[in-house]
Protein backbone atom coordinates (compact mmCIF):
# COMPACT_ATOMS: atom_id res chain seq x y z
CA UNK A 1 0.00 0.00 0.00
CA UNK A 2 1.46 3.50 -0.85
CA UNK A 3 1.82 5.88 1.75
CA UNK A 4 0.01 9.30 0.95
CA UNK A 5 2.55 12.08 1.45
CA UNK A 6 0.84 15.08 3.93
CA UNK A 7 -0.37 18.07 2.42
CA UNK A 8 1.74 20.97 2.01
CA UNK A 9 1.29 24.97 1.42
CA UNK A 10 2.63 26.89 -0.51
CA UNK A 11 2.91 31.06 0.37
CA UNK A 12 3.24 33.41 -2.38
CA UNK A 13 4.48 36.97 -2.17
CA UNK A 14 3.95 39.31 -4.90
CA UNK A 15 5.68 42.84 -4.67
CA UNK A 16 3.95 44.07 -7.86
CA UNK A 17 2.48 47.54 -7.71
CA UNK A 18 -0.12 47.62 -10.74
CA UNK A 19 -2.92 45.49 -11.30
CA UNK A 20 -2.59 43.41 -13.09
CA UNK A 21 1.60 43.30 -13.05
CA UNK A 22 4.04 41.28 -14.42
CA UNK A 23 5.22 40.26 -10.99
CA UNK A 24 1.82 38.35 -10.49
CA UNK A 25 2.03 36.61 -13.75
CA UNK A 26 5.55 35.65 -12.71
CA UNK A 27 4.20 34.64 -9.58
CA UNK A 28 0.96 32.65 -10.90
CA UNK A 29 3.00 30.65 -13.16
CA UNK A 30 5.81 29.93 -10.70
CA UNK A 31 3.45 28.58 -8.30
CA UNK A 32 1.18 26.39 -10.81
CA UNK A 33 4.77 24.89 -11.78
CA UNK A 34 5.26 24.02 -8.80
CA UNK A 35 1.73 22.83 -7.92
CA UNK A 36 2.01 20.06 -10.83
CA UNK A 37 5.36 19.37 -9.93
CA UNK A 38 4.23 18.12 -6.48
CA UNK A 39 1.58 16.63 -7.88
CA UNK A 40 3.60 14.45 -10.06
CA UNK A 41 5.37 12.97 -6.71
CA UNK A 42 2.08 12.51 -5.42
CA UNK A 43 1.68 15.15 -2.79
CA UNK A 44 -1.44 17.57 -2.74
CA UNK A 45 -0.58 21.26 -2.13
CA UNK A 46 -2.11 24.62 -1.84
CA UNK A 47 -1.09 28.13 -2.38
CA UNK A 48 -1.69 31.31 -0.60
CA UNK A 49 -1.20 34.06 -2.52
CA UNK A 50 -0.44 37.62 -0.97
CA UNK A 51 -0.01 40.75 -2.88
CA UNK A 52 2.40 43.21 -0.80
CA UNK A 53 0.55 46.09 -2.41
CA UNK A 54 -2.56 45.32 -0.48
CA UNK A 55 -0.79 45.65 2.53
CA UNK A 56 1.39 47.90 1.96
CA UNK A 57 0.12 50.57 4.37
CA UNK A 58 -0.25 48.21 7.06
CA UNK A 59 3.71 47.66 6.52
CA UNK A 60 4.51 51.15 6.92
CA UNK A 61 2.59 51.08 9.67
CA UNK A 62 3.71 48.17 11.38
CA UNK A 63 7.66 49.50 10.56
CA UNK A 64 6.69 53.17 12.51
CA UNK A 65 4.43 51.18 15.33
CA UNK A 66 5.94 47.73 16.04
CA UNK A 67 2.79 46.60 15.59
CA UNK A 68 0.91 44.44 12.54
CA UNK A 69 -2.53 45.21 11.86
CA UNK A 70 -4.80 42.34 11.08
CA UNK A 71 -4.10 42.16 7.75
CA UNK A 72 -0.81 41.99 7.36
CA UNK A 73 -0.72 39.91 10.63
CA UNK A 74 -2.80 37.44 9.02
CA UNK A 75 -0.20 37.96 5.95
CA UNK A 76 2.74 37.12 8.24
CA UNK A 77 1.80 34.00 9.51
CA UNK A 78 1.05 32.95 6.01
CA UNK A 79 4.51 33.20 4.82
CA UNK A 80 5.97 31.59 8.08
CA UNK A 81 3.91 28.67 9.00
CA UNK A 82 4.32 27.63 5.00
CA UNK A 83 6.13 24.72 3.56
CA UNK A 84 7.80 27.17 1.19
CA UNK A 85 7.61 30.20 0.06
CA UNK A 86 8.21 31.95 -3.85
CA UNK A 87 8.82 35.40 -3.49
CA UNK A 88 8.62 37.71 -6.79
CA UNK A 89 9.88 41.46 -6.94
CA UNK A 90 10.19 43.65 -9.59
CA UNK A 91 13.45 45.45 -9.73
CA UNK A 92 13.98 49.12 -8.95
CA UNK A 93 17.19 50.57 -9.73
CA UNK A 94 19.18 47.53 -9.98
CA UNK A 95 17.30 46.10 -6.94
CA UNK A 96 14.58 44.28 -5.19
CA UNK A 97 11.67 46.53 -4.89
CA UNK A 98 11.18 48.86 -1.18
CA UNK A 99 8.07 47.41 -0.69
CA UNK A 100 9.49 43.46 -1.25
CA UNK A 101 12.41 44.91 1.20
CA UNK A 102 9.77 46.31 3.84
CA UNK A 103 7.77 43.27 4.55
CA UNK A 104 11.03 41.24 4.68
CA UNK A 105 12.00 43.53 7.70
CA UNK A 106 8.87 42.99 9.40
CA UNK A 107 9.11 39.56 9.01
CA UNK A 108 11.22 38.04 12.73
CA UNK A 109 14.74 37.12 11.62
CA UNK A 110 14.48 33.65 12.14
CA UNK A 111 11.39 33.13 10.77
CA UNK A 112 12.25 31.62 7.27
CA UNK A 113 15.08 29.61 8.89
CA UNK A 114 15.25 26.26 6.54
CA UNK A 115 12.77 27.05 4.60
CA UNK A 116 12.84 26.70 0.79
CA UNK A 117 12.59 29.65 -1.19
CA UNK A 118 12.29 30.04 -4.94
CA UNK A 119 13.03 33.59 -5.84
CA UNK A 120 11.35 35.43 -8.91
CA UNK A 121 12.13 38.98 -10.49
CA UNK A 122 11.05 40.91 -13.18
CA UNK A 123 12.27 44.32 -15.33
CA UNK A 124 12.13 46.06 -18.41
CA UNK A 125 14.93 44.52 -19.97
CA UNK A 126 17.11 41.47 -19.27
CA UNK A 127 20.33 43.64 -18.28
CA UNK A 128 18.57 43.78 -14.70
CA UNK A 129 18.67 39.40 -14.34
CA UNK A 130 21.98 39.30 -12.58
CA UNK A 131 20.00 41.09 -9.69
CA UNK A 132 18.71 37.41 -8.19
CA UNK A 133 22.00 37.25 -7.41
CA UNK A 134 23.68 39.65 -6.19
CA UNK A 135 21.04 41.07 -4.24
CA UNK A 136 17.50 39.29 -3.64
CA UNK A 137 19.79 35.96 -3.28
CA UNK A 138 22.21 37.43 -0.38
CA UNK A 139 18.99 38.51 1.22
CA UNK A 140 17.44 35.20 1.91
CA UNK A 141 20.75 33.81 2.88
CA UNK A 142 21.04 36.33 5.55
CA UNK A 143 17.42 35.04 7.10
CA UNK A 144 18.76 31.37 6.52
CA UNK A 145 16.22 30.45 4.28
CA UNK A 146 17.23 27.55 1.93
CA UNK A 147 16.92 29.25 -1.67
CA UNK A 148 16.87 26.80 -4.84
CA UNK A 149 19.70 27.54 -7.27
CA UNK A 150 17.71 28.72 -9.97
CA UNK A 151 16.21 31.85 -9.49
CA UNK A 152 13.71 32.92 -12.04
CA UNK A 153 13.98 35.77 -13.87
CA UNK A 154 11.04 37.36 -16.39
CA UNK A 155 12.12 40.37 -18.93
CA UNK A 156 9.44 42.13 -20.77
CA UNK A 157 10.31 40.43 -23.80
CA UNK A 158 9.83 37.31 -22.05
CA UNK A 159 5.86 37.45 -22.68
CA UNK A 160 6.02 38.35 -26.28
CA UNK A 161 6.73 37.04 -29.30
CA UNK A 162 10.24 37.94 -29.10
CA UNK A 163 10.69 35.97 -25.98
CA UNK A 164 14.08 33.82 -25.63
CA UNK A 165 14.11 31.00 -27.83
CA UNK A 166 17.26 29.56 -26.39
CA UNK A 167 16.50 29.66 -22.95
CA UNK A 168 12.73 30.43 -22.95
CA UNK A 169 10.72 31.22 -19.53
CA UNK A 170 8.78 28.16 -19.66
CA UNK A 171 11.48 25.97 -19.01
CA UNK A 172 13.08 28.36 -16.76
CA UNK A 173 9.71 28.21 -14.53
CA UNK A 174 9.57 24.33 -14.64
CA UNK A 175 13.17 23.66 -13.59
CA UNK A 176 13.07 26.15 -10.47
CA UNK A 177 9.10 25.06 -9.55
CA UNK A 178 11.14 21.53 -9.88
CA UNK A 179 13.69 22.44 -7.79
CA UNK A 180 11.34 24.29 -5.44
CA UNK A 181 9.09 20.45 -5.56
CA UNK A 182 12.48 18.90 -4.52
CA UNK A 183 13.23 20.60 -1.58
CA UNK A 184 10.01 20.35 0.01
CA UNK A 185 9.24 16.78 -0.74
CA UNK A 186 12.74 16.22 1.25
CA UNK A 187 11.10 18.14 4.03
CA UNK A 188 8.60 17.29 6.96
CA UNK A 189 5.16 19.23 6.20
CA UNK A 190 5.19 22.49 8.47
CA UNK A 191 3.16 22.28 11.55
CA UNK A 192 0.23 24.62 11.42
CA UNK A 193 0.93 28.11 13.67
CA UNK A 194 -1.51 29.40 15.74
CA UNK A 195 -2.27 32.94 14.32
CA UNK A 196 -3.01 33.95 17.85
CA UNK A 197 0.70 33.22 18.86
CA UNK A 198 2.93 35.92 19.25
CA UNK A 199 6.02 34.14 19.25
CA UNK A 200 4.88 33.39 14.99
CA UNK A 201 5.51 37.10 14.38
CA UNK A 202 8.00 38.12 17.13
CA UNK A 203 10.36 35.71 17.48
CA UNK A 204 10.43 32.35 20.07
CA UNK A 205 10.37 33.39 23.18
CA UNK A 206 9.46 36.88 23.03
CA UNK A 207 6.00 38.48 23.57
CA UNK A 208 4.69 42.04 23.70
CA UNK A 209 6.52 42.77 26.50
CA UNK A 210 9.61 42.40 24.60
CA UNK A 211 8.31 44.71 21.58
CA UNK A 212 7.38 47.32 24.47
CA UNK A 213 10.72 47.10 25.88
CA UNK A 214 12.73 47.27 22.97
CA UNK A 215 10.34 50.64 21.58
CA UNK A 216 10.88 52.22 25.06
CA UNK A 217 14.30 52.07 24.73
CA UNK A 218 14.59 53.35 21.19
Amino acid sequence: MTAVSAPRRIAVVSAGLSNPSSTRMLADRLAAATIAELAAKGIDATVDTIELRDVAHDITNNLLTGFAPPALESAINTVVSADALIAVTPIFSTSYSGLFKSFIDVLDPDALTGMPVLIGANAGTARHSLAIDYAIRPLFAYLHAEAVSTGVFAASSDWGSSADQVAPLSSRVDRGARELADAVARREPAGSADPFDPANYLGEGRSFGHLLGGLAGE
